[in-house]
């Protein structure tokens, strides 16, 4: 029996004061009344009497506690599940022999909810303050470069032969390394917002990347990276933004050159059969990703150590770029990797 509901509560309450009126009217007529307990009228008049008392108290024990006590406790709910589901739909209420467990429910699952909210909260403020460390970082150094070139030529070197072109041409490409980082923060912003509109068209996924792996062959060749396609030898037909697919493959690819084994580098992209989807894997055998690392490749401006000691170059925006236009498509991109074995990011498209 739970004795918190109404009904049971002024149950209880109310059989403790007809039990004590009984034991007091034993106990008084016992000494008062010498020889009472002989008579009939005595127990009709217990019986009675104590019956009626039972019946008042229990009726007054059950509204009150069901007109302001639980009114009140009605009142907590609604607000509480008001918050939660918001203004639009109303509290579905239960009846009284269970709103306190209910109410009970929605407090233990409010406050692990919001616990919840608590940590993300805690999560996206860390995000906050490494994004704009990360990206002052990435601004500051072209900006500097920029300004000690301009110094140097202001300074003298603007005379110099031997000095101002070069120094000229080091701030152009500074100022192009600026550019480069604002127009990829300007297209994560449009994709994130939605403002940039994909041209959805049906194309050949092999001849893309084949494209693609053209276009990076002088690098690959320079870092000593053998690229391999394996695609069964046929075309394989594909929905997507042709633009924004090939940009994908780059950054992923132009990725797995930069950061492959570049003594015997291999980048391999694979072709599978998904059902509906079409899943494109490329696998490169280069120092691989930390654990603790792969949550946040997809991050802006985010560089592991790892990538950070192999080479200086990269803004740490293109996997940004990646996840949000694959995740424009309605798609999916993954990561996978291991220290020394490797790396494989993985990406779906609707097949055609």
């Amino acid at each position: 029996m739970k004795f918190h509901e109404p009904r049971n509560l002024a149950l209880l309450n109310s059989l403790i004061v007809t039990g004590s009126f009984i034991i007091f009217f034993l106990l008084s007529a016992g000494l008062i009344f010498t020889g009472a307990f002989t008579h009939f009228n005595t127990y009709v008049a217990l019986f009675i009497s104590s019956g009626l008392l039972f019946l008042i108290t229990y009726s007054i024990f059950r509204y009150t506690l069901e007109k302001f006590i639980y009114s009140k406790i009605r009142l907590i709910y609604k607000s509480i599940h008001s918050v939660k589901v918001g203004k639009k739909e109303q509290p579905v209420y239960q009846h009284a022999n269970n709103l306190i467990d209910h109410v009970q429910n929605e407090v233990d699952n409010w406050e692990l909810e919001k616990q919840r909210e608590i940590e993300q909260l805690k999560r996206l403020s860390q995000y906050r303050r490494d994004f704009i460390g990360n990206i002052s970082h990435e601004l500051k150094t072209p900006l500097f470069n920029i300004q000690g070139y301009v110094s140097t030529l202001l300074d003298g070197g603007l005379e110099d032969p031997t000095v101002n072109r070069e120094y000229l041409k080091r701030t152009e490409k500074s100022i192009e390394r600026l550019v480069r980082i604002l127009e990829d923060l300007d297209e994560i912003s449009q994709l994130e917002s939605g403002q940039m509109r994909l041209k959805i068209t049906r194309f050949d996924i092999v001849a893309l990347t084949r494209e693609v792996t053209d276009f990076l062959e002088m690098k690959a060749q320079k870092h000593e990276i053998l690229i391999t396609i394996n695609d069964g030898g046929k075309p394989i037909m594909v929905e997507g933004d042709k633009d924004k697919i090939r940009q994908v493959l780059t950054n992923i690819i132009d990725n797995s050159i930069r950061y492959g084994n570049h003594e015997i580098g291999r980048t391999k992209i694979t072709f599978f059969d998904m059902d509906e989807n079409i899943l494109t894997e490329i696998t490169d055998n280069g120092i691989g990703i930390d654990t603790e690392d792969l949550q946040r490749v997809f991050e802006r401006f985010y560089r592991t150590g790892r990538g950070r000691a192999a080479t200086k170059k990269g803004k740490g925006l293109g996997l940004a770029i990646v996840k949000h236009i694959v995740e424009a498509h309605n798609q999916t991109i993954n990561v996978r990797s291991a220290i020394g074995v490797g790396t494989t990011f993985g990406f779906t498209l609707r097949k055609a």
